[in-house]
């Protein structure tokens, strides 16, 4: 085949064309993010780390350069975000997921999201993905996974370590809120240092600290 647009056609059934999403809430967006973040969820696929018996199929024998290319194609591709869904959760819930993604809660050692994913929440270069265009169900399910172990990174994994200070109810709120924000006029990632981190990852804030 010519080109990378024709090669991933395998990968259009449930993320769509250019990667921009399907109506499936389980199968996430993949257009506009990092490109080193996607070589890493590619890598932890392949390498049964990350697991979901197609994508570990789909890509058991890869190698790494092709890998690389794929999440490169991914991370050009500038397709408009969907149009936010209906919610059934209530204000005061929509509100508490605001609090936490904005501002996060000190004493329960939680960071804000806009921390690490940037105040428009569209991620930064290299490895932190945006956070919107994503359907609540599967942010739910994502947090959810970081929450008991069954989604991983490579230590510090910083992502475990913020998600286990998390309830049901706070993933609850925080995945609907996120849901239901606006695609900002450009909603690239920041590029690479665009802003510090909140704590050195894997390592927690001190108590009391603003996260």
């Amino acid at each position: 085949m010519d080109g990378m647009a024709e090669r991933v056609q395998a990968c259009t059934p449930c993320h769509g064309v250019e990667g921009r999403g399907t109506n499936d809430p389980y199968f996430p967006r993949l257009a506009g993010k990092p490109s080193g973040y996607l070589y890493n969820q590619l890598l932890a696929f392949r390498s049964e780390r990350r697991k979901y018996p197609p994508m570990n199929y789909l890509l058991q024998f890869l190698p790494d350069a092709y890998l690389k290319q794929i999440a490169d194609y991914f991370a050009a591709q500038t397709p408009p975000l969907p149009a936010n869904g209906p919610t059934e959760v209530s204000a005061a819930v929509l509100d508490h997921g605001k609090s936490l993604v904005t501002g996060g809660d000190a004493e329960r050692r939680v960071p804000a999201c806009v921390s690490c994913h940037g105040s428009l929440l569209t991620g930064q270069e290299p490895g932190i993905p945006g956070l919107l265009g994503l359907r609540a169900t599967y942010l739910s399910a994502q947090l959810g996974g970081w929450r008991y172990g069954t989604r991983t990174a490579i230590s510090p994994d910083c992502m475990q370590i913020v998600a286990g200070h998390l309830n049901e109810d706070d993933v609850r709120a925080v995945a609907a809120w996120l849901a239901l924000q606006p695609a900002p006029e450009n909603a690239s990632p920041s590029p690479s240092g665009s802003f510090a981190l909140p704590f050195e990852c894997g390592s927690q804030p001190e108590r009391g600290a603003r996260p």
